[in-house]
Parts: C-alpha cells; structure tokens; sequence
C-alpha cells in the first residue's frame, strides 16, 4: 500500500515469450476485423505486430472461424511475424477445442462458457447449483486436457455484466461474483493438474474492476497453488481521452499495488491506436524492473515459493490500511468553506488548476485566467473551480492585488501558492485560499503558527513537497501541524502532498491522519513533469485516479505541461472515470471484434455528438449481442448490434426495439431518451 513491490507471480509460456515471474508487464490488443475474412485479419495483426503489440488476439465465435485460425496463423508465420496469438472463446465449446489447436493462449469467459447467461433472476437450490456447476466440469475438462497436449495456456477472463445466472443467483453481479466464476473454472484445471493459467476481472466501471482484481488475489493466493499471472483491462473504456484516462486509471491502480503481468487498452478507435497506450501504461514499472536488474527467467524454487510470497502480501494488506481495498467508501473529512463553494464531507471534489505564466506578465495572467475560470460559464459547467497563482516575492503582493480586483467577483476564485512563510501570511487575507509550500529540510518555527490563529479571509492549505524522504515523512509532518493547529482552533484548513509518488504518500497521510483522529480535507496534487501530452494524461490518470478511487481526496489540484483546456478536462475525466463527480455523458463503448457487423467508431462518434451534454446518463455502445446487455452493466440505455447493419436498443437491459436499420437507430435512440423524460437541450 506504501511502496511498489511486484507480485511474484507463476511464470507461464505464451509462445516464443513469456508471462509473469520477473518477465517484462507485456502489452497486447485485439483485431476488430472478421476472423473469416483471413486477408483483412493478417494484414491487422501485421500492423499490430509493426506498432509493437507483443500479443495478439482473435474472436472466435464459431467453429468455422476456429478452423481459419489455422490459415491466419500460417500466413503470419510465413511473412516472419511470430507474435502470440489468443483465441477468444465465449459460448462455443466446439470452437474452443478446435482453436486450441493454432493458438498460443485460449480465453474463456466463465460468465457464459457451458453456463446458463439469461439475466434471469431466478434462485438455484444447491442441489440445481452443483448440477449446473458439474455440467460446467464435463464441458470444460476436455478442453483443459487439450490445452495442456498442444502446449497452449489459458485465460479465465471474468466480465463484470457477463456473469452467469447461477453464479449471480448466489453472489450478485459483484466483485465476489466475478472472483468465484473465475475460481470455479481454475479448481477444475488444477484438479486436473493444469497449472499454464492467468486470470482477468474486467470492467467498464473503474472502481469495479479494481476491487475485483484485488479480491481476486486475495482469494486465490490463499486457495491456490500457485499465484497465477493477472491480464489487466478497463473493458468498454470508449474513446479518446476519457477512454485512455479510464484506461490509465483501472490498470495503473492496480499496477501502482504490484499487480499486473499483461495488459490490453480496449479503445473504441483502430486496435493499433491502442498499442503506444498501452507502452505508456507499463513504461514507469518495466523500467523499474530493469533498474533492479529483476529480468530473466523465474527458477524453479520461486515458482514453488511465489505463491507463499503472493499469499504473505495479501495477508499484509489487511494490516492498517487507510481504506477497505474490496469496496468503495469516501474518507470522512471536515466540511470547509472557500469562497461560498463547500468542500470536504459529501460533498463534489472541487477541481483546481495552477496558471504558469509568471504574476510580471500581468495581462496573460489575466486572460489565462479568464480562461480557465470561465465566469460567464454556469457554475456546474466544466470549467476551473479555482485557478491557482505562484506569488514568488514580495513585490507579487501588489500585482496580485490589482489582479484580483481586475477580475471582479471571479477574483475571490483565485488561489495563491507561496513557499515564503512571510508572504504566505500576508496571502491569507488576500485569497479565498493559499497554500504554503514545506519544502523538505526546513524549519517553520513557533512564531509562524501562532500567525495562523487568527482570524483570516483565505483557507489554508499546507503541502510538503516530497522528494527524497520516505512516505511516512510528510505524512508525520502534516500530522503533527495538524494537530497543533487543531489545538489552536483553526479549522479552516487542508492539507497535501506533492510526489511523484502521490498514490503511496497520499496513502500513508491519510492512515497517519485516521490513526489520530484528523478528518481535515485532502487536495490530491498532480504536477506532471513530463512534457508530452499522452504521458500527462497517463500518469495524472494513475497517480490521482488511483486515489479518487480509493475514495481518497475533496479536491483535485492538476498543474500539467498540458494546455488549459486539455488540463480542466483531464481533471473531469479523472473525476467522472472514479464515479466520484459525473460532469457529462458516461459512454461505455466497446471496442468492437469480429463479432461487429456495424461501423462502431463512427455510430459511436455521432451518438456522443448529439448526446455528449447529458450528464450524468450513462449509455452503452455495444458491438454485438454477445456481451453487450450484461457488459454495459449499469448503462441507463444500451445501443447493441444486432447484425449486418442492424441494432437493437435497449433501456436498462431491457431491450426496447429490436433489429432496426442503423440508419435510423441513432435517431431512435434520441427518441427513446425523450420518451423516458431524460433528454435536456443543449446551453
């Protein structure tokens, strides 16, 4: 929780590569085109394959397309790709024994492979329970053995929405549901001896998936024999940059616990577009294996002991964790007052970015921040809540001033950050809020806190710059003025840490803060100090996402290289990917496979036109009938392919109108959400 160390995991073959164990967190992706149509796929994975993806997989929905596998496979052995390949198996039990045969890797979805998936609600007495759950065995064991003859591993890949009717009749259409479908299939390949397995728990909600992963191994590294590699995935993400942010945030929270042996990006764009994504992701942790020098293959001896290891660390994150790992609970904090806006307790996480122009170039401050407060905007418009300045000397003060009284009532929306105790002080009655900077190493001295009783206009923030030190040094830091000021009665006050490793500092602040009884607002700070636009919105993702998930954080603070408006909407994405603060319409779109008969990317695009100001509403764009009732879970209307050219729409997962022209289904579904009374104009 504290530190990143890497689960030790079983080493499993993939082909000519490996997963797992010490081995590099691989990057993978799946085709769209159809597996019949052998010419189009080849030439995919040929681009897949030049774009650097290390795996590659197919959907195999029939026989038929489990036999062109073999023709796939062996032109792009003759053209010198030899990239792994997955077969991706759902229903069919046929197809799955006939893929096995040319592929590297066979997933299963547990949800739906020889189970029950009807969405009924029905109950199972135990007795139909082990029935159905014996018929799973007898369906599934052939399959096992004809893995383990052809040298192929497997997936057991869970999707929350996907579950089957038995399994949610006992567990819900949860975290615990999606762990015990994957279980049941692994109980079966290791009775039978098979042991080349990894595991995936995948979601559209965020929050979801990450509590499913960590439950997951929680429960199979104590029941298992061995800790199997974990393949990571946000499924449905979307597109652009809220679907690499929500990316970003599923994987790398996981990632950031030392979870996590392969990765896939599911973007609803061109699958190629998904592989530099993906790099970005794993970058930061491959480097640090490389740093450590922790390559190579894993010796026999660990592989046996890896699970006793796996099991140890999940038994350590049950001590004195600053939240619960398995379910979402926002922290408890104070509730403040800055400028009218109320902050902390229940309350919406405010969003704050910092204005780089230095105060000397005083008109391109002032359009700077015109433009990232937008006053003319609504208040609940996506825009800067608070827009923060740097006051580096004295002479700032009177710059400041007339800033502030240039802007009028928009004045009292900008903050002030300092790292002069001096000029801290004399902010406080400046600003609606200002920040003093403890830079690590210095002293701040009695006389400074005393100034900070009185009375004064602006909330305090108090944030350590951490660089050298451990984790727990900011946080018994912050904790001890904390508690002074606390003596003192100040109240109006929030506290920070900025880190590179903010998800481990922040986590330790807010333990040190529980263990003593201090509830005063966080501020979550992201400075990014890479200059490229996809590294700050990957590590911003991670780093504050992460956070935000744990139900950590009031106020969410960026300062990017990024362009103010890309920065503003970054720190929305971020938001409404934790489900903490929904500023737009949530699109939960599949990244379609060869089971889409419909232009997804486009039906996609326009839909988010005509619908992307309804916020709040969650609508799911789903390829194909196949997963999409089940996978966009908790989508309020549901566009679904229901053949060539033709979809069905559904409120909730009731379908509504079936196979109609996608010609008019963008049209229909507009009406549809009229009809329901959801629809508003767009300001």
């Amino acid at each position: 929780m504290y530190q990143y160390r890497r689960r030790l995991t079983r080493e499993v073959a993939f082909g000519k590569i490996a997963l797992g164990g010490y081995q590099p967190i691989r990057v993978e992706s799946m085709t769209n085109t159809h597996t019949m149509d052998t010419h189009a796929t080849v030439q995919q994975c040929r681009r897949l394959y030049e774009a650097g993806c290390e795996i590659i997989r197919l959907t195999v929905p029939t026989e038929k397309d489990a036999e062109n596998l073999g023709a796939i496979r062996d032109q792009l052995r003759r053209d010198r790709i030899d990239t792994p390949l997955v077969a991706d198996i759902h229903f069919s039990a046929r197809a799955a024994m006939k893929a096995v045969e040319f592929v590297e890797n066979i997933r299963v979805n547990p949800g739906n492979y020889a189970a029950k998936q009807k969405f009924s609600v029905e109950d199972y007495t135990d007795a139909e329970y082990r029935e159905e759950l014996e018929h799973v065995h007898e369906e599934f064991a052939p399959l096992v053995e004809k893995a383990r003859k052809y040298g192929a591993s497997m997936r057991i890949g869970t999707n929350h929405g996907s579950l089957s009717d038995r399994v949610v009749s006992r567990y819900g259409n949860s975290p615990e549901g999606m762990v015990e479908a994957a279980l049941e299939f692994a109980r079966i390949c290791e009775e039978l001896g098979y042991y080349d397995l990894l595991f995936s728990m995948k979601s559209s909600n965020v929050r979801v998936m990450i509590q499913a992963y960590r439950l997951l191994v929680r429960k199979a590294d104590e029941e298992l024999r061995y800790a199997y590699p974990l393949h990571l995935g946000v499924t449905e993400a979307g597109d652009g940059d809220e679907g690499r942010v929500k990316s970003a945030m599923g994987i790398g929270a996981l990632l950031e616990d030392g979870l996590g042996d392969t990765i896939r990006v599911s973007l609803t764009e061109d699958p190629v577009n998904e592989v530099p994504v993906g790099f970005a992701i794993v970058k930061k942790y491959n480097d640090f294996h490389l740093v450590k020098g922790d390559r190579g293959r894993l010796p026999l001896k660990q592989v046996v002991e890896s699970r006793n290891l796996a099991a140890e660390q999940a038994a350590s994150m049950q001590e004195d964790l600053p939240f619960d790992p398995f379910t979402y609970q926002r922290r408890p904090s104070a509730l403040i007052d800055i400028a009218g806006v109320t902050v902390g307790s229940d309350k919406l996480p405010r969003v704050e970015t910092a204005v780089r122009t230095p105060l000397a170039s005083h008109e391109e401050v002032f359009e700077e921040l015109v433009q990232r407060l937008a006053p003319e905007k609504p208040l609940d418009a996506i825009r800067s809540e608070f827009a923060e300045i740097r006051v580096a000397a004295e002479n700032d003060l009177a710059l400041l001033d007339d800033l502030l009284k240039r802007l009028g009532d928009a004045g009292r929306f900008v903050s002030a950050v300092t790292a002069d105790t001096a000029i801290f002080i004399s902010l406080l009655d400046k600003v609606s809020k200002a920040r003093l900077e403890i830079v690590e190493g210095e002293m701040l001295g009695t006389d400074f806190l005393k100034h900070l009783a009185g009375s004064h206009r602006a909330v305090m923030e108090l944030s350590f710059v951490h660089e050298q030190s451990g984790e727990s040094v900011p946080a018994e830091v912050l904790a001890s003025l904390a508690e002074k000021l606390r003596k003192q009665g100040v109240e109006n006050l929030m506290f920070s840490i900025v880190s590179e490793r903010e998800v481990f500092t922040c986590r330790k602040l807010v333990q040190v803060f529980k263990n003593r009884s201090l509830d005063y607002p966080l501020v979550v700070r992201f400075r990014g100090r890479a200059s490229g636009r996809l590294e700050n919105l990957i590590e911003g993702s991670i780093q504050a996402g992460t956070l935000f998930c744990d139900g950590i954080g009031d106020m969410l603070s960026l300062e990017t290289s990024l362009p103010a408006d890309d920065e503003i909407n970054l720190a929305f994405n971020i938001l409404q990917g934790a489900r903490v603060r929904m500023s737009k319409t949530e699109f939960i779109s599949c990244p379609g496979c060869g089971r889409t008969y419909f232009d997804l990317e486009h039906a996609t695009a326009a839909i988010k036109v005509r619908t992307g100001h309804l916020k709040g509403l969650k609508i799911g764009i789903m390829g194909c009938i196949v997963n999409g009732p089940g996978e966009m879970a908790d989508a309020d209307f549901g566009y679904v392919g229901a053949g060539k050219n033709r979809i069905s729409l559904y409120v909730g997962r009731e379908c509504v109108e079936e196979n109609i022209p996608e010609s008019e289904a963008v049209d229909r579904l507009i009406g549809l959400i009229r009809d329901r009374g959801k629809w508003v104009e767009a300001r």
